[in-house]
């Protein structure tokens, strides 16, 4: 198992990276802890403290989850030996799930390129 270093660096750096299984597995990881939240404000009736407490917890894990879907793309891209500044397009509706396919199924760049020696490491 990973160590909090590694994990912080996964989800939230955007020097080195990663390969198309960490990408998807950690896209995943992120979107089931967005859903959560989501899934208990659902249960809650409207209108009662416990549905502004889970609204808000949704609203944190977002922002968080946003960031991380970010980081996430650009060190994909950073092994496709592509700059982060392509991220942009994950914020384009319809173009973001192609792009989210093409990080899925392109292979990166094998051996070291300018933005990391190997893949799934910080530069």
């Amino acid at each position: 198992m990973p160590d909090r270093p590694q994990l912080l660096w996964l989800f939230f750096g955007v020097s080195g990276r990663v390969s198309r299984a960490a990408y998807f597995l950690g896209g995943l990881l992120v979107a089931i802890a967005q859903a959560f939240p989501l899934y208990r404000f659902t249960l809650v009736m409207e209108g009662t403290p416990e549905s502004a407490l889970w609204s808000m917890v949704f609203m944190i894990v977002f922002l968080a989850s946003l960031w991380s879907n970010v980081a996430l793309a650009v060190k994909r891209l950073h092994d496709l030996g592509k700059t982060g500044l392509a991220a942009v397009v994950l914020f384009i509706p319809v173009i973001s799930i192609a792009a989210f396919l093409v990080l899925c199924l392109f292979p990166g760049q094998p051996g070291p390129n300018r933005f990391g020696q190997r893949t799934n490491a910080p530069a």
